[in-house]
């Protein structure tokens, strides 16, 4: 069994499909997306682009610091190549504008179901306490080890 095996089976975790808006110059086109969170990765939040249930490598996942995506429902957060803010207008929209070397998308997305996804991922591992739930001895092992589990002889 390798390292991810345990992480995966050993952690909860909590997902949610959800639409994206991408914004376009003259009208919006609806994309199907899965919002993610693992315990074994706490600080993270992965934005998974396609429908659920597609294999994760048919299509494009997003890294975000769950931080972020928090502080993004009540102001503008990030810089560079992720940026969050919430509209100004309507008090359910909240926009994620992605940069990439090939180009870049604004898109927006339900507020509410942001805030409900975080809610959950609370449930799971309570924010200021992601270090706590992270096995740092075992992973700084097989780090060292090479890659290799440490236990296994």
């Amino acid at each position: 069994m390798d390292r991810g095996d345990r992480a995966h089976r050993s952690s909860p975790g909590y997902s949610v499909p959800t639409t994206l808006h991408l914004v376009g110059p003259t009208s919006w086109t609806e994309v199907p997306a899965v919002l993610s969170y693992e315990a074994a990765d706490p600080f993270a939040v992965r934005i998974g682009f396609g429908e659920p249930g597609e294999p994760a490598d048919d299509g494009i996942t997003w890294l975000l610091g769950r931080e972020l995506l928090a502080a993004a429902l009540e102001r503008p957060a990030g810089d560079g190549d992720v940026r969050l803010w919430p509209a100004r207008t309507s008090g359910d929209v909240l926009y994620l504008h992605l940069r990439a070397p090939s180009g870049e998308a604004l898109f927006e997305l339900s507020r509410a179901t942001v805030a409900a996804f975080l809610q959950q991922t609370e449930a799971l591992v309570p924010s200021g306490q992601e270090t706590a739930s992270l096995d740092v001895d075992e992973e700084l092992a097989v780090l060292l080890s090479g890659g290799a589990d440490p236990g296994a002889r």
